[in-house]
């Protein structure tokens, strides 16, 4: 991994925290009637949530140096790519769930507020990880490189709510209604609080997107282990993803080679890990910026040069 060598004070954390906070307000003031997300919406937002990442990053680049900011370049970068799989996952899941357009919304809404929650615990936990145990490298190295081998070969990803342990425990445990009461997620039903089943589908996100975050957190860990520019780059990331699905949910069949791109990149995290703890050291961050973009532009444009010349064959 990379170690940036940057203090980050307390005030800094808060004042990220407080931005976050003040922007998952404006977005659901801005949502609160549950209408239908349409594309010109949802690439507005997309360039909103973009813009709010880079311009940190220059903000990182001005307050801490060029390194910290090229390891926060490179962490938004392979996360914002990761979570393009999140997206794909959540559309099959919505379709198998029925969830109607307009709660869509406000499903992604709460599923990010949680993902964010996991990842920050995910982040300190696994920076604390690396810094104690030496072999912890090699661990998390191999884990990655088996997920991307995996990524790359597996195809299309079971997301079958029904064989989720934590959906079919969530089932036992609290009394569902197999049914929509409008946008909320507990509704009473014959005089007793229910669960709806958009709290269903929220369990069925969340349950699906922690795996996810343990991909990608690691990923973010071989970049460095600074654990401010891990969780603001995870975090500007994973705000984006709800605008993100409405700009791709209907396009994902035409980037037919972004999953080999990103097994790719996992791969390239996992070994970057298990070298840091070798002799050969550290790769420079400079290096993993030009791998992680170099990477998903060949990835991306291969797909659209496929889905061009498709109809022709």
């Amino acid at each position: 991994m990379t170690e940036v060598a940057v203090t980050v004070p307390l005030w800094a954390w808060a004042a990220v925290g407080a931005v976050i906070a003040v922007m998952l307000a404006v977005d659901v003031l801005l949502h609160r009637d549950n209408h239908v997300i349409d594309l010109r919406e949802a690439l507005l937002w997309s360039a909103v949530w973009i813009g709010a990442g880079l311009l940190f990053g220059l903000v990182v680049w001005w307050g801490l140096g060029g390194d910290p900011a090229i390891a926060y370049f490179s962490g938004y970068l392979l996360e914002k790519a990761l979570s393009v799989d999140n997206v794909f996952v959540f559309a099959l899941l919505f379709g198998y769930f029925q969830v109607p357009a307009g709660y869509q919304h406000k499903v992604l809404f709460w599923g990010v507020v949680g993902a964010l929650v996991f990842r920050l615990l995910f982040i300190l936990a696994g920076a604390e990880l690396l810094e104690r145990l030496t072999w912890a490298g090699f661990v998390l190295g191999a884990f990655l490189i088996w997920t991307g081998w995996r990524l790359a070969v597996r195809g299309k990803p079971d997301v079958d709510p029904e064989r989720n342990v934590v959906v079919r425990l969530f089932r036992k445990l609290v009394p569902t209604d197999a049914r929509y009461h409008g946008d909320r997620f507990t509704a009473r039903v014959a005089g007793r609080r229910t669960a709806t089943l958009l709290l269903v589908a929220l369990v069925a996100i969340e349950a699906t997107d922690v795996v996810f975050a343990i991909d990608s957190v690691a990923a973010i860990l071989a970049i460095t282990t600074n654990t401010f520019l891990v969780w603001t780059a995870t975090a500007f990331a994973v705000l984006g993803l709800r605008s993100l699905y409405f700009c791709l949910a209907g396009l994902l069949r035409h980037f037919g080679y972004l999953r080999y791109g990103l097994a790719f990149l996992l791969a390239f995290a996992g070994l970057k890990l298990v070298l840091a703890e070798t002799p050969m050291g550290k790769l420079p961050v400079w290096l993993t910026l030009a791998v992680v973009v170099l990477t998903l532009a060949i990835s991306i444009g291969a797909s659209l040069l496929a889905a061009r010349r498709a109809p022709a064959g």
